[in-house]
């Protein structure tokens, strides 16, 4: 279990405070007429939030960077 936690320690960190996020958004902002699918409900929103603080801490551009071997000044 440790093992697991050290492991995915950022994602695990993302989509708690991704569905914090959601969840706040819907208290403070969410719509209250019920026609914006997402923002209506909190189970919803806290889903999507969980989602973009999963996909966020593991977005390409991030961690390794690959050298690339570019030929000098031709």
């Amino acid at each position: 279990m440790k093992q697991f936690l050290v492991r995915y320690k950022w994602k695990i960190v993302g989509v708690f405070l991704g569905a914090l996020a959601g969840f706040l958004y819907w208290y403070y902002i969410g719509c209250t007429s019920g026609t914006c699918p997402i923002q209506s409900n909190w189970h919803t929103s806290t889903l999507y939030g969980a989602l973009i603080g999963y996909v966020f801490p593991n977005s390409p551009g991030k961690g390794k960077k690959e050298s690339s071997a570019k030929p000098e000044n031709l």
